[in-house]
């Protein structure tokens, strides 16, 4: 190798790779978009209200039986009970009404009236915005409430 290469009169043994630009393809020019989390997407609730993801349950039975899509989503609905994503910044502050501290925060499962709150649909399911004292429990694993429509 050396041989052939003072022959050519060339020093440098390193290999010269061929230039990779495709020819007739311009570069794209657009800035990469930045991957954004689920979590901003969502509303930022205000005053007393706190927003809650209700419980979604499963798509098939415990004896195995596959739920339809229209079941789900009628139960989803039906759904009283979901997990406090956010808190606004009045939410339990009141020490005359709540003396002894919040009934939730956020992470904790609730149980709330079939009806309460507003709901709001994103991609993927729905939200509600409830106010601080539409919660009516806590529990520990939602699984233990009976969802029926």
């Amino acid at each position: 190798m050396k041989e052939q290469s003072s022959i050519l009169g060339t020093t440098n043994s390193k290999i010269a790779l061929p230039n990779k630009n495709l020819v007739g393809v311009k570069k794209s020019e657009e800035p990469k978009k930045e991957i954004t989390k689920e979590t901003t997407k969502l509303p930022k609730p205000t005053g007393w209200r706190m927003l809650v993801l209700p419980f979604r349950i499963d798509e098939k039975t415990k004896g195995g039986i596959l739920l339809g899509n229209e079941t789900v989503d009628r139960q989803q609905v039906a759904s009283q009970c979901g997990s406090v994503l956010a808190m606004g910044d009045a939410c339990y502050v009141d020490k005359e009404r709540y003396p002894n501290g919040p009934w939730c925060v956020v992470g904790d499962w609730v149980v709330f009236a079939r009806y309460a709150g507003s709901r709001i649909e994103i991609d993927g399911g729905e939200v509600r915005l409830l106010n601080e004292d539409e919660v009516l429990a806590t529990v520990q694993d939602p699984t233990d409430i009976l969802h029926k429509y």
